[in-house]
């Protein structure tokens, strides 16, 4: 029986890879059929006049969509740029304020964290701006600013801060008190127990954090640039101008799939972070 059990434990093995490999397939092949069931509904609901009139069919969009990335790059003027340079400006815009906003919560998150005292003077800040509509800081950017440019990064930054800075100060208060004790002992200064300690402890947090205000960051530059001019908001905006409603479903595919591959990249980042932590 022994003997025997090596052989049924491969067995097992592969059965189960078997079937995790199946059920990948069967996935993919849900989704194929899924997507193709939509569009044979889109066309036909278009076509039939099912849907509100002027509501185009699913091939023209497919159409425009190949047409544009196949495109991405013209510059006919400031007011007709392809998507792919509308893309890039939004992208940047992103990045600025986004990284200014990382810059500010983190170090924030960890003093609100480990400090009571910072806890109760700034939480109340926190608390009153987080439930603010990004958009409703738009107006008073641009007064104060005066440059569409640089209100857009204004935007992403003070709607982007929030989740970042709560999961950080979330995890850095979460700190198992074991890991501090031990610092203590071993005579480690505040300092290098909070980048030694504190900060690899509450890394799981920080990163679930940075991936919310990202999510939030390309979420809310779409609608701010419908006012500011430029950038994939304002291409929406353009074509709306124009009555031309497939350039606008091109660009909100377009603006889903960077969204996806924003969040992929950073689910990657917490994989990566939570495997080095049980490695």
């Amino acid at each position: 029986m022994a003997m025997g059990s090596p052989a049924i434990a491969s067995t097992t093995k592969k059965s189960g890879n078997a079937f995790f490999k199946n059920e990948g397939v069967q996935s993919v092949g849900l989704f194929l059929l899924s997507l193709i069931l939509f569009l044979l509904f889109w066309e036909v609901g278009a076509r039939s006049g099912l849907f509100a009139k002027g509501m185009p069919t699913a091939s023209k969009t497919l159409q425009e969509l190949w047409w544009w990335s196949t495109h991405p790059f013209f510059n006919n003027g400031p007011n007709d740029l392809g998507i792919g340079w509308n893309l890039l400006i939004s992208l940047r815009r992103v990045a600025i304020g986004y990284t200014l906003a990382s810059l500010i919560a983190i170090p924030l998150g960890v003093l609100i964290g480990i400090s009571p005292i910072a806890y109760r003077a700034f939480n109340p800040y926190v608390q009153l701006l987080k439930p603010v509509s990004p958009l409703a800081w738009l107006p008073l950017g641009l007064y104060i600013l005066r440059d569409s440019e640089q209100t857009g990064i204004f935007i992403i930054l003070i709607s982007s801060i929030w989740p970042t800075l709560i999961n950080t100060a979330f995890g850095v208060a979460n700190v198992d008190q074991d890991y501090l004790d031990v610092a203590s002992t071993l005579g480690a200064s505040r300092l290098r127990t909070i980048f030694k300690v504190i900060i690899p402890a509450a890394l799981p947090n920080i990163v679930s954090g940075l991936r919310i205000s990202m999510g939030i960051a390309w979420l809310v530059i779409v609608a701010a640039e419908m006012l500011l001019g430029t950038g994939l908001g304002y291409f929406i905006w353009n074509e709306w101008n124009n009555l031309y409603i497939p350039n606008i479903l091109v660009a909100i595919f377009i603006i889903g799939l960077v969204g996806l591959l924003l969040d992929s990249i950073f689910a990657a980042l917490e994989r990566f972070v939570a495997f080095g932590r049980n490695s």
